[in-house]
């Protein structure tokens, strides 16, 4: 079995070695939630073929995360029931969680620990999970390690911040190849051929307090959401959770999408977007096997790589201008808000914006502004823009906005809004409640770029925005087809 490689191990609390005597080896799968191009499970076969013990996978889900809601827990519980099912027919103990009411959970990671030889759980960059994982740390009395599976690029492989695509993508031009090879890459199925011993219960402590959750019988009968204390008006979107879910989306956007992306990706009645990024955010899809299969497809090598370094979005992988503009989405965009994610831990706030964006929204501050429209206004999509008001409610029926028109969204919310600040709550509100991708490093980069992050300042200045890009629903509308768009999104219809 290819090993792991050690900048994608992080070990964490104050036990650096494994205890032998322990039961089994726990992985305690938060952000990697799948069975296949998993680092975190390949470590925790590794580790359980080495030590000769079983392998238990705890996949749990709290209830009393901020922004939980039906949508929310509904996509990450049919992710369990496929994890149930792959499981199965494998020789590990799965172990689905979900608790009951807020606190419920509280003391199950410590118990399971406490039988465990090593603790092995995933190094995700974002929203509560970092501070999650520093609270359990102390209370685990073995090895606990964290493995990066996030990207291609491993979050430790840059040393430094990256304040510009344009930088960062020429960082991995000089950089990421060794991180394409073969051995650098997780194992399809961690699981194959793996004869690891078998373990068939938990111990009866855990099985009485914390009783192992049913998620395809959820799965089955929504309704059964009710019962938890989580926010129900955010109803569950159509667009389903899971691998299988995924893993379907991912053959459709490359048999029938791929090919129009380049022209075509702005066009909100083209629908040619990859409508992954939930996947990728949930960790139901590995960055990597979309990677794989999108290259294999192209029929790419690795000696088409272009040994130019000049930061270009394209001409570096030597493929079709289609799969370029895709792989730049991919990589170079999402990696980069993980890039910032995990090196600061203000990444969400109106500080951690560039000094310049600082100072022309400061100098534009009192301004007077057209239109301010509250947050429960905002939400409600009851602004003057019908363009606007149809993204508001895509968010809030589907989970999603198309890719340009979330830019718009955003702008506007900052023209709308008494200052920059409150217009920043509003968006990470809006986003982090309602989309499927929210609370995701790549969402912070698209909310704070719309007040500056990863952008350079622009003329000619203009009321509020000052040198942030400004964008116009006007202008919009002018430069793509919006007819379809603001049909499908308008107002429900009453009575």
């Amino acid at each position: 079995m290819t090993e792991v490689p050690d900048l994608r191990i992080r070990s964490i609390g104050q036990h650096q070695t494994a205890d032998r005597n322990g039961r089994y080896v726990l992985y305690w799968m938060t952000a990697f939630r799948r069975t296949s191009w998993n680092f975190s499970l390949q470590r925790a076969v590794q580790w359980s073929r080495d030590l000769r013990k079983p392998l238990v996978v705890l996949e749990a889900l709290r209830c009393g995360y901020r922004w939980a809601s039906d949508r929310l827990h509904a996509f990450v519980i049919q992710g369990m029931a496929d994890n149930e099912s792959r499981f199965s027919h494998r020789n590990v103990l799965y172990y689905p969680y979900l608790e009951p009411e807020p606190g419920a959970g509280r003391g199950l990671l410590a118990e399971l620990a406490r039988h465990a030889c090593v603790v092995v759980s995933d190094d995700f960059p974002s929203f509560f999970l970092p501070r999650m994982i520093q609270s359990a740390a102390v209370q685990i009395t073995t090895r606990f390690e964290l493995i990066d599976s996030n990207g291609l690029l491993p979050l430790r492989a840059a040393e430094r911040t990256f304040a510009r695509a344009f930088d960062f993508r020429r960082f991995l031009q000089r950089n990421l190849q060794p991180y394409l090879e073969s051995d650098a890459r997780p194992q399809e199925d961690p699981l194959q051929d793996c004869r690891l011993p078998v373990m068939k219960d938990l111990p009866k402590a855990v099985e009485r307090r914390w009783p192992a959750a049913k998620p395809a019988e959820i799965v089955a009968r929504p309704q059964r959401l009710n019962r938890f204390p989580i926010d129900h008006a955010v109803r569950p979107a159509a667009t389903a959770g899971g691998t299988i879910a995924a893993e379907r989306a991912l053959r459709t956007f490359l048999e029938r999408k791929l090919a129009k992306y380049a022209d075509s990706r702005n066009e909100p009645d083209a629908d040619v977007t990859s409508h992954l990024s939930p996947y990728l955010h949930f960790g139901h899809l590995s960055v990597h096997q979309v990677f794989a299969e999108t290259m294999q497809q192209a029929g790419w090598s690795m000696d088409r790589i272009s040994a130019k370094v000049n930061g270009s979005s394209t001409g570096w992988w030597g493929v079709q201008e289609h799969v370029e503009s895709f792989l730049d989405q991919l990589i170079t965009w999402r990696e980069l808000g993980y890039n910032m994610c995990s090196r600061n831990g203000d990444y969400d706030r109106y500080e951690s914006l560039p000094a310049w964006a600082r100072q022309t929204l400061a100098e534009h501050a009192d301004d007077p502004r057209e239109f301010v429209y509250t947050l429960d206004e905002f939400e409600s999509a009851r602004t003057h823009d019908q363009l606007w008001n149809a993204a508001q409610r895509q968010l809030v029926r589907e989970g999603r906005i198309h890719n340009y028109l979330r830019m718009l969204w955003g702008k506007k919310v900052l023209e709308w809004s008494a200052s920059p600040q409150k217009a920043l709550d509003v968006l990470l509100e809006l986003n982090n409640k309602y989309a499927l991708d929210g609370r995701n490093p790549n969402s912070y980069s698209g909310i704070l770029w719309v007040l500056g992050r990863y952008d350079r300042a622009w003329g000619p200045e203009r009321l509020v925005f000052g040198k942030i890009r400004y964008m116009s629903s006007d202008n919009t509308a002018r430069k793509l087809r919006v007819a379809g768009y603001l049909q499908r999104y308008g107002p429900e219809e009453t009575g």
